[in-house]
């Protein structure tokens, strides 16, 4: 049985609107995604099968509509004199992320879309290399190329302090059992 569209938007809006913002940046122009997702989602909603997985076509959605506003943006001119955005929490943790969007909206455009669908939308590679075209371990390198940029991104906007606590925090590393020899320490027992 499937959950009511109130239900859906409810469960499922959070993943849309991170998506939106991944492709498009924080701001206007995703919010206006996310709107426009529920509303085509809205009309299609009666005939939508039964077994379809909600979230993921909630995501392709999302991903046509963000698709649909940069080409927008592209015929249209931009204004300069802009008023502050008011942001909402709705997908994100707190207003300290702000730059993390902005470091998502840097990344080349495929490891944006990779990581958006992938990680933010919950699609697998798959799906995700479907959608945006290469194959599924082309679209699991760019998402792993793109986390990477932005934990190196993240470690260089980091304090002293925090560093050290991220650091903290990685997963061990094996020891390395390779027998390491140096010029004053021969094996053969000659001396130098």
């Amino acid at each position: 049985m499937r959950l009511p569209f109130e239900e859906a938007v409810t469960r499922h809006g959070p993943t849309v609107l991170r998506v939106c913002r991944a492709v498009l940046g924080a701001g206007a122009d995703a919010d206006d995604a996310w709107s426009e997702t529920f509303l085509a989602a809205l009309q299609a909603w009666p005939d939508l099968p039964e077994d379809t997985n909600v979230e993921a076509w909630l995501v392709r959605v999302a991903g046509r509509k963000a698709i649909d506003i940069t080409r927008a943006r592209a015929r249209h001119a931009i204004p300069t004199d802009t008023l502050p955005e008011r942001t909402t929490a709705l997908g994100q943790a707190g207003d300290d992320t702000a730059h993390v969007w902005a470091d998502v909206a840097r990344l080349p455009e495929r490891q944006r879309l990779a990581i958006a669908y992938h990680y933010l939308g919950g699609l697998p590679h798959t799906e995700t290399a479907h959608r945006i075209g290469g194959t599924p371990d082309a679209v699991r390198r760019a998402a792993a190329d793109g986390i990477r940029t932005l934990r190196r991104q993240l470690r260089a906007e980091q304090s002293p302090t925090d560093a050290a606590r991220t650091a903290d925090v990685s997963p061990p590393t094996a020891p390395d059992r390779t027998p390491r020899t140096s010029p004053d320490h021969r094996t053969d027992g000659a001396a130098r």
